[in-house]
């Protein structure tokens, strides 16, 4: 599968160093973090700037979901350091949110007896607003998002967060059991909203090839560690190392 991928139309900021790159808005710099002090990802660097969409790839337990979850704020840092707008980051998750960090989970947010209306209600941004980015929602409007089918309960769920207008959005497996034509629209979504609205995003996608079809570039995680990095294009011409890294 390819796909186009529109460019960010506000104009970029010049950096000091003249490369005509706006600075990183999330970095990780050597971060090691995990659970009852066992590291579970060790020394990995990268950063999301506005307008890129980055992918975190590697198989089940390479610490692709501890590492958004450490540059969220719910798990502690062992060593290394996050930065949020050039700044060190600091306090939890709530307080990361409300500075424009957003995280979808691979479990649905959903308030499931309430319709898709209160459940857009709840977000941080316009009910017309998510509306304009997921038309699709408009005719379920009053129908309980428990009632809707699971590839309508993601739209709900991205539609709800781009409406938010966060400066970084991360997604963990938010495509996770459905089918290839509704992952299309969803990252096909992602990406406009990402061209007209400027943010960034780190987006852990289980589709490999859609995930390079649709990123900017593209981080392999192993154990914990990156193994293989770059941009999303070239990557796409490496697919056996990309395998190696999931065996």
């Amino acid at each position: 599968m390819s796909a186009e991928r529109p460019h960010a139309t506000r104009p970029l900021n010049t950096r000091p160093d003249g490369q005509g790159r706006e600075a990183p808005l999330l970095e990780a710099v050597g971060i090691t973090s995990g659970y009852d002090g066992i590291p579970a990802v060790r020394e990995v660097s990268l950063h999301v700037r506005p307008g890129e969409v980055v992918a975190l790839l590697g198989a089940n337990g390479a610490g692709k979901t501890t590492t958004l979850l450490t540059l969220a704020g719910e798990v502690p840092l062992q060593s290394g350091e996050v930065r949020w707008c050039g700044a060190k980051a600091r306090g939890p998750l709530f307080k990361r949110a409300r500075a424009g960090l957003g995280l979808l989970t691979e479990e649905r947010s959903l308030f499931m007896g309430l319709t898709v209306q209160e459940n857009l209600r709840l977000g941080r941004g316009p009910v017309g607003r998510a509306l304009d980015t997921m038309p699709e929602l408009r005719e379920l409007i009053n129908r309980r998002a428990g009632l809707l089918s699971g590839g309508q309960q993601q739209m709900l769920t991205l539609a709800r967060a781009l409406a938010g207008e966060f400066k970084v959005l991360m997604l963990d497996e938010f495509s996770l059991g459905l089918a290839p034509i509704i992952v299309r629209r969803l990252l096909s979504l992602l990406r406009e909203a990402v061209a007209e609205q400027n943010f960034g995003v780190l987006l852990v996608e289980q589709h490999v090839a859609s995930a390079l079809s649709f990123s900017d570039r593209a981080i392999v995680l192993r154990q914990g560690e990156i193994v293989l990095e770059g941009d999303s294009d070239q990557l796409r011409s490496r697919t056996d190392e990309i395998a190696r890294a999931y065996l």
